[in-house]
């Protein structure tokens, strides 16, 4: 059975509800471990055989300081061989000239260290000014809108689990 850590901060309540809607999402089918990533190691982050990882966007499309406190370590390593795929929050009418850039700016950071990014989805139904997570017509990962399109996050998510189960092989 694939083993997947879900990484993303405890403390933060959106991404958390969805970090346990993907965990739930995969029940059955892979087994599935929270991890706060204020308290990850390097040993914990490499010892999984595929990685979700989550993130809002603050303030003008910049990354949680929980996440920038790790980058340093991500940027010593070689993830060669490691399939990722990302999650991101964002505000598409409060927000819309930085959309999920928390979640473009890891993904950058990944690509750039050899991961391979999984998970693609649509842009299809946001709407939005600009968004690094944005390649071509998909983001590169999730995209969740609670404050906009909250009715949604449910079915985008199981949608986007059936796609992983697919793509983490």
């Amino acid at each position: 059975m694939k083993k997947i850590g879900i990484l993303y901060s405890f403390n933060t309540h959106k991404t958390s509800k969805v970090a346990k809607r993907i965990a739930d999402a995969f029940e059955g089918s892979a087994k599935t471990e929270l991890i706060n990533i204020e308290e990850i190691t390097i040993e914990k982050f490499t010892q999984f055989d595929y990685l979700i990882c989550g993130t809002a966007t603050w303030f003008d499309g910049e990354l949680p300081n929980h996440w920038d406190e790790f980058v340093p370590d991500i940027e010593d390593m070689d993830l060669n061989g490691k399939t990722i795929a990302l999650f991101g929050l964002g505000d598409q009418k409060g927000y819309p000239e930085n959309f999920l850039d928390g979640m473009g700016i890891l993904a950058e950071l990944f690509e750039e260290q050899g991961a391979k990014l999984v998970g693609f989805t649509s842009n299809e139904g946001y709407i939005y000014d600009s968004s690094t997570a944005e390649r071509g017509d998909e983001f590169c990962g999730l995209g969740i809108d609670y404050e906009t399109q909250g009715s949604k996050n449910k079915e985008r998510v199981n949608a986007w689990v059936e796609k992983l189960n697919l793509e983490f092989s």
